[in-house]
């Protein structure tokens, strides 16, 4: 555990080292440009599976096809891990979604509320869906070589942490609590979950990650109607579930199940445009 952590933050790893394993090796800054590229570069020089990136404000946080991430001081928990490829065999596309039912089951533990994920890596709440939290894994390669993946956790937990062009579509834990919460406990909270799964996928027990997604997605799945564009243009169809690898199932008007593993996905009665 880094000696420089905060004293909230250092009480709360201390408390649940144990459950935290490798995942205590935390490196904590008032201020980055972006966890992510921090870590990644700390990868790349050797950093070990497990150590993880902490920052009080990001200058340039990113999610999903480039998006900023609004990453203003204090007022989030923006953390990157290193998941080293060898401890997820044949498991890397459930990396990202390992991370999401972390950052689910951690919220849920700290907090008490009932999130739920969206395809693919969203934590969400409330109807619409109001985004809470986002996920991002980048891969470190070497010599051409898959080495690590660097799980990149953004979650709002003050008021400011949403912007204003997009309040109503974007929450945080503070606004649906309507009290303040601690940002350490939390903190804490995500990264046992982290290494809980981290150490199944390691194990090869990827049904405990699906499963749980599951879980927490359901009510995007079975049924719910979504549209989705590709390079052969606009589809629409009803979502049946994800398959093992994570991939959302979707079967459309022709009755062919048709597999989506990346791009954007529009819940015409859970999302707001």
């Amino acid at each position: 555990m880094s000696a420089t952590l905060p004293s909230d933050l250092a009480a709360a790893v201390a408390a649940a080292e144990m459950r935290l394993g490798a995942f205590a090796r935390i490196e904590h800054l008032a201020d980055v440009a972006s966890t992510n590229d921090l870590a990644l570069a700390r990868a790349a020089a050797g950093a070990p599976h497990g150590t993880v990136i902490i920052a009080d404000a990001q200058r340039a946080g990113r999610g999903r096809q480039g998006r900023a991430w609004h990453s203003p001081p204090e007022a989030g928990i923006y953390l990157s891990a290193i998941l080293r490829s060898d401890m997820w065999p044949e498991s890397l596309s459930l990396v990202t979604m390992a991370a999401g039912v972390a950052a689910a089951l951690g919220i849920r533990a700290a907090t008490g509320l009932d999130v739920e994920l969206k395809w693919p890596n969203d934590v969400v709440i409330g109807r619409p869906w109001r985004k809470l939290a986002g996920i991002l894994s980048e891969s470190a390669s070497t010599a051409g070589r898959l080495d690590a993946v660097v799980v990149g956790i953004g979650i709002n937990v003050r008021a400011d942490a949403v912007p204003q062009h997009l309040d109503g579509r974007t929450t945080s834990i503070e606004i649906e609590l309507g009290r303040a919460v601690d940002r350490a406990a939390c903190t804490v909270e995500v990264l046992a979950s982290l290494a809980e799964a981290a150490d199944r996928l390691a194990r090869g027990d990827r049904a405990w990650v699906v499963d749980l997604w599951r879980r927490f997605g359901r009510a995007g799945l079975g049924g719910a109607t979504v549209r989705w564009d590709d390079e052969r243009g606009r589809h629409r169809g009803a979502t049946t579930d994800i398959d093992d690898g994570g991939a959302l199932l979707v079967e459309t008007s022709a009755g062919r199940i048709e597999r989506i593993i990346s791009g954007e996905v529009i819940w015409e009665r859970l999302d707001r445009d």
